[in-house]
């Protein structure tokens, strides 16, 4: 990591949020480099950043930090911080295309409630990856109405075990393996994509940890770990 936009976007990917971090101007730094960590390899985020502010932003900081200058440290400290917060949005805005921006649309409807509580209430669970490949499938149903091609779609990428099957011969009804203990979290994250997905006319099925049994399927026929259908 060398630049501030890539410390936010780390740290967001690790569950911190940007507002908990705090940048102060380094004492002692390299002029090639903009974050001024104490291992120059380190992927491990502070909570306490320095920061070579002349690295890219020279005309901003060239009159704020004059070495002769001994007042008003601490207002100048904490202006510096809002600032730097400010130009690693403006570095993130810049690195965003349309779809991006419309994603982020998506998940503060969400956050609002838009698409209902128990929507908002869920998707907590969610990490940042999983709300984003959310928001992804919910624009393409708005742009294409493939509610159950987005359904299998988002299952398959959230929860990487999942298989589905499809049971339409004599009514509309998937068989949703999820190759894993059954637990809360797992439980929301299913029941948020069948709530926004999921056609009102199929029934589903879940299988948690054991597969029902498939004939000539070996790997489903174990004795003791076969799911009844």
């Amino acid at each position: 990591m060398n630049y501030i936009w890539d410390l936010i976007i780390k740290a967001e990917q690790s569950g911190i949020e940007k507002q908990h971090i705090r940048f102060v101007p380094a004492k002692v730094y390299s002029p090639y480099m903009e974050l001024s960590n104490e291992l120059i390899n380190t992927r491990v985020i502070e909570q306490k950043v320095e920061i070579n502010p002349y690295y890219r932003f020279y005309d901003i900081f060239r009159d704020l930090f004059d070495a002769n200058n001994n007042d008003d440290i601490e207002l100048r400290d904490t202006l510096f911080d809002i600032i730097i917060h400010f130009l690693a949005d403006i570095d993130l805005i810049q690195g965003m295309n349309k779809r991006e921006y419309y994603i982020k649309f998506v998940l503060r409807d969400i956050e609002r409630g838009l698409l209902g509580n128990s929507v908002r209430e869920k998707i907590r669970r969610f990490n940042r990856e999983e709300r984003e490949v959310l928001a992804h499938n919910i624009l393409r149903l708005y742009e294409t109405g493939e509610a159950l091609y987005l359904f299998r779609d988002t299952m398959r990428k959230i929860v990487k075990s999942c298989i589905i099957y499809a049971n339409c011969e004599e009514k509309d009804e998937l068989l949703i393996y999820i190759g894993q203990e059954e637990n809360e979290t797992t439980q929301a994250k299913l029941e948020l994509i069948q709530e926004i997905f999921l056609p009102v006319r199929f029934h589903t099925e879940i299988y948690w940890k054991n597969h029902f049994g498939i004939i000539g399927v070996a790997e489903t026929m174990r004795m003791d770990n076969i799911a009844l259908y």
